[in-house]
């Protein structure tokens, strides 16, 4: 009962922080309308962060990340990827639609590009940007390397690393972080190799680090594979790499 209480003050903690320090941007791709959040210190001139967020969407652990972000002196936007009226409702819905974006690459490329025009809209430093992103979003950070976007540097932390290999590799500009949980059954030795290989060949500023004992979603805490540990670790390697590239 205590720990029903405890858990119930905390979500309402939460939801008050998130709606204190992050603000609804709409933006628009096409005919599609999309509802990032911005972190309160928008408007300074300031590095930005974008986030993207896992496959269901935006949600706390993105939130989290993003005001965790803005107390170490950085505007963080949130892309919503998928637009309003499309947010999975269910594993299920959000393997097929994250799944679309993974396959379409070219559109989860365009809806990051956009996401990262409003980051700058909203004060972030042109030359001072970097892209995080989890799971489903750290494909996507992926993708923002291949696309040789204009960022310093993306982190992709329990992303999918897998890419077709009809898809020829190329120059990667942006430096590259990737958070790997060592029991991610969703990547395999094959997978692992050719990410080296296609970084190897794009010349890339790239470090992996492997987590023990961690299996996909281990920095989210409301996971059953949550490793308390292992995720402040890689938080604390996401932003000693942040501050390398954009102080």
């Amino acid at each position: 009962m205590i720990r029903s209480i405890l858990l119930t003050t905390l979500f309402m903690t939460s939801g008050a922080l998130f709606s204190q320090n992050l603000k609804t941007v709409s933006y628009q791709d096409g005919s599609q309308k999309l509802n990032g959040l911005v972190t309160s210190n928008a408007g300074k001139k300031l590095p930005g962060v974008l986030v993207l967020p896992a496959w269901k969407g935006i949600d706390d652990e993105a939130k989290n990340a993003a005001i965790e972000l803005e107390k170490q002196g950085y505007i963080a936007f949130i892309a919503d990827i998928y637009g309003e009226g499309n947010i999975p409702a269910d594993n299920d819905a959000a393997g097929k639609t994250s799944g679309h974006y993974k396959q379409n690459y070219a559109e989860y490329q365009k809806r990051i590009s956009l996401a990262l025009d409003q980051l700058k809209k909203s004060g972030a430093v042109a030359n001072k940007l970097a892209v995080i992103g989890y799971c489903f979003g750290g494909t996507g950070a992926l993708e923002v390397a291949r696309s040789n976007m204009p960022v310093a540097g993306i982190v992709s932390i329990h992303g999918s690393i897998g890419k077709d290999q009809t898809r020829k590799n190329g120059a990667i500009g942006p430096k590259m972080l990737i958070e790997n949980p060592a029991e991610d059954k969703g990547v395999t030795q094959q997978d692992y190799d050719n990410l080296i290989k296609e970084m190897n060949e794009g010349n890339a500023d790239w470090q992996i680090i492997t987590y023990a004992h961690s299996k996909h979603t281990f920095t989210d805490p409301k996971s059953p594979d949550y490793n308390e540990v292992m995720a402040k670790r890689a938080w604390n390697h996401t932003l000693m790499f942040l501050k390398e590239i954009l102080k």
